[in-house]
């Protein structure tokens, strides 16, 4: 049954957001940008079809405030084809079941990340002595246990494709975790990074509070695999893409982009991966 779902006995309110809590962007035509205090959500589709899908599901709480956002963007009575999750840290699924219980839709993930969207298994616990800012040592309170949506969950196809997005494939690009995905549309080079790289500073306070645009590498406090996350980068800088959405942060577009992610991915050991930390090894 579908009441069977339920999130880690550790899943709470997060006071933490930016200035950006609550904005909307379209970045495309049929992709629009929602800011869940300190994490986007994004909707796939165009506003005059009335139907969607949702890519992430926020912090934990915030159903109501996506649920408004669709509304608002899609019409009164829209719902979503599909959830499909990026990757299942906390401030991704944050209010996933409240949100396929409400639309009663699927939701999608790659296999490896299945283990901690089933109950399997726990993320690895934060390292908050990484050399990033406060919220790298605000990280040890952050949720990290996985959560049990069986009912909904449903393992992303094998061939590449991402349903109900016929123009999109998805690219694993782990590191930040194992089954963490990217989803890339080549006609016009869109790209939905996920956690991959962001754009904003995700270890400082001041950065994540003021949104202060720039390339980074995965929030380095919830990133156990730095060989595989720099290998991520590079495949996402192979594609050159035009317009990218990352988890968090504003969108970046065309040569500035390209730039940033280029100088990423050339120099991913000194910009993103710490100098200490129990995973840096």
């Amino acid at each position: 049954m579908v009441s069977s779902m339920k999130y880690g006995d550790d899943y709470k309110f997060l006071p933490v957001t930016s200035k950006e809590n609550g904005k909307g962007i379209e970045v495309l035509s049929d992709l629009y940008q929602y800011t869940v205090q300190i994490v986007n959500v994004i909707f796939y589709g165009n506003p005059d079809d009335n139907q969607f899908v949702l890519i992430d599901a926020g912090m934990p709480k915030s159903s109501e405030k996506i649920i408004e956002a669709a509304k608002e963007r899609f019409g009164e009575n829209s719902r979503p084809k599909a959830i499909i999750l990026i990757h299942g840290h906390f401030d991704h699924v944050g209010a996933v079941i409240e949100l396929a219980e409400y639309w009663d839709v699927p939701v999608y993930a790659h296999k490896l990340e299945l283990p901690y969207l089933n109950g399997m298994e726990d993320y690895q616990a934060p390292d908050p002595s990484v050399d990033g800012g406060m919220v790298a040592k605000m990280s040890p309170v952050f949720p990290k246990k996985g959560i049990d949506i069986t009912a909904r969950l449903h393992e992303l196809p094998a061939d590449g494709s991402v349903p109900y997005m016929p123009d999109f494939e998805w690219i694993h690009t782990p590191g930040h975790t194992k089954g963490h995905v990217s989803l890339y549309r080549n006609k016009d080079k869109a790209l939905i990074a996920g956690d991959a790289f962001v754009t904003v500073k995700q270890d400082s306070l001041y950065n994540v509070m003021t949104q202060e645009k720039n390339i980074y590498g995965p929030p380095s406090y919830f990133t156990p695999d730095w060989e595989a996350a720099k290998a991520s980068v590079e495949k996402l800088a192979s594609v050159s893409p035009e317009a990218a959405i990352t988890g968090h942060g504003q969108p970046m577009m065309g040569q500035e982009l390209k730039d940033e992610l280029s100088k990423l991915a050339n120099n991913f050991d000194e910009i993103a991966k710490p100098d200490s930390g129990k995973y840096t090894e």
